[in-house]
């Protein structure tokens, strides 16, 4: 039997609520959405191109998603010294897209569900005024700031999520 991503229930984000339920309402329903993306494929179709000669797939904006979570939350606003999910070799970027194998779809797809978890439990308890300063850009940032941006990045490669599911089985809609 092959293998195939699971089904997502996604929720809907809180019509009403306070700003933190708003943030973790909105970021959270945009991670099922990229999920639900993939429901139904298999490995073999979560790696597969839609435009080549680019590597974007399904796979590997699961496995990019899983490391961007975790830089932004862990690392960055908890301070854990964690390494990456995936990366080359040599250093060079891209290795969550270049390195997406089929064979593996069903691990990363976990571990992109038990990264999701483990960002939240990160920073449950911390104040959306709280701070940090940006490693590179040597720049203060909120949580508060974190939330938006991680909303923003799910956005836009759900928006990529949306034309790569099309052109492996013709499956559109939200």
């Amino acid at each position: 039997m092959t293998w195939t991503a699971p089904p997502i229930t996604r929720t809907d984000e809180p019509y009403v609520a306070d700003e933190r339920a708003l943030l973790e309402g909105f970021l959270d329903r945009h991670r099922a959405t990229l999920l639900h993306k993939c429901a139904g494929l298999t490995g073999r179709q979560l790696a597969q191109a839609s435009a080549p000669p680019s590597t974007l797939t399904l796979l590997g904006l699961v496995r990019h998603l899983a490391d961007v979570e975790r830089t932004w939350f862990r690392r960055r606003v908890r301070g854990e010294a964690v390494p990456s999910l995936y990366s080359h070799p040599d250093g060079r970027p891209g290795a969550a897209f270049d390195l997406a194998d089929p064979a593996g779809a069903e691990a990363d797809l976990a571990a992109l569900a038990a990264e999701q978890q483990a960002c939240r439990d990160a920073v449950a308890g911390v104040s959306l005024d709280d701070t940090f300063v940006h490693e590179r850009l040597q720049q203060s940032m909120s949580l508060r700031w974190v939330y938006l941006h991680m909303i923003e990045e799910y956005a836009r490669h759900n928006g990529h999520a949306d034309v790569i599911r099309e052109a492996v089985d013709g499956v559109t809609g939200e």
